[in-house]
């Protein structure tokens, strides 16, 4: 079986925002609370095929990987160069070195060619693959897609689907004013991961970069998936207040582990 584990569920400034004392905030910062503190986005996957691997490698990936007591992993796949997803490489790199070991990474091409702009050094550590065309690693068929990320440009969306059984789910965390061609590998999913900020963003459409709650749930009806989760929060989402979801969406929480299992 695989397992899917939910390390980080931030968006890029994570929660608590240093400069705020919200009610959520407040409480993710407290000693006896944080049930709001979410650090960013990042997601394990547990396989005895094909080992650890995970999604994104943002700026808090040493404190994720203490969490989860690992020591090393065996693959990441990248969603874009923002560096909410890739601030963790150089850190990754550098354990790499000390390990006497090569990182494996997988993310499209366009999205290599950013990294390496910025971090031309991580090359000696980090073995970049192109991903742009479908993947097999331990019993998943792997395909990722470009997606809108608002007035942040672009992100990739990633599909899994099962070898040999019937079973399909998607993580999409930066999306936003996704086209029709964009939503189709989305539709009749048994597992959707989706970024929301906020439950009701309302700055104007043309300056956002991710959907918000209100409107991944009218998607969500004409997409159909089994079962969602929803990440990359911003300090607007309190876990503590019931929003009165459908009994198949809910709010992902740092440490929660789903088993993925095809019928």
């Amino acid at each position: 079986m695989t397992k899917l584990i939910f390390r980080g569920t931030g968006d890029s400034m994570g929660v608590p925002r240093v400069y705020c004392d919200c009610e959520v905030c407040s409480e993710a910062r407290s000693a006896d609370g944080g049930i709001n503190r979410r650090l960013r986005s990042l997601v394990q996957i547990e396989e005895t095929g094909s080992g650890t691997t995970l999604i994104d490698c943002g700026p808090d990936w040493g404190k994720q990987m203490e969490a989860a007591s690992l020591r090393t992993v065996d693959q990441i796949l990248l969603t874009h160069a923002h560096f909410d997803h890739i601030g963790g490489l150089v850190e990754w790199a550098d354990a790499c070195r000390w390990l006497g070991k090569s990182g494996q990474a997988f993310a499209p091409a366009e999205v290599i060619a950013e990294i390496n702009e910025r971090f031309p050094w991580l090359q000696r550590q980090i073995h970049f693959t192109a991903n742009d065309e479908p993947m097999e690693l331990g019993s998943w068929r792997i395909s990722c897609w470009r997606v809108n990320h608002g007035k942040n440009g672009y992100s990739y969306a990633y599909r899994f689907d099962h070898l040999s059984k019937a079973y399909s789910w998607v993580y999409c965390s930066d999306a936003i004013g996704l086209t029709e061609d964009q939503q189709k590998p989305l539709y009749g999913l048994d597992l959707l991961v989706l970024g929301t900020s906020f439950y009701k963003e309302n700055f104007a459409y043309e300056t956002r970069s991710v959907y918000d709650v209100t409107e991944a749930m009218d998607l969500i009806k004409l997409w159909k998936p089994r079962q969602v989760y929803f990440t990359h929060m911003s300090h607007d989402i309190d876990l503590r207040r019931d929003y009165g979801l459908p009994s198949h969406l809910r709010f992902a929480e740092a440490g929660l582990e789903i088993g993925l299992e095809p019928i």
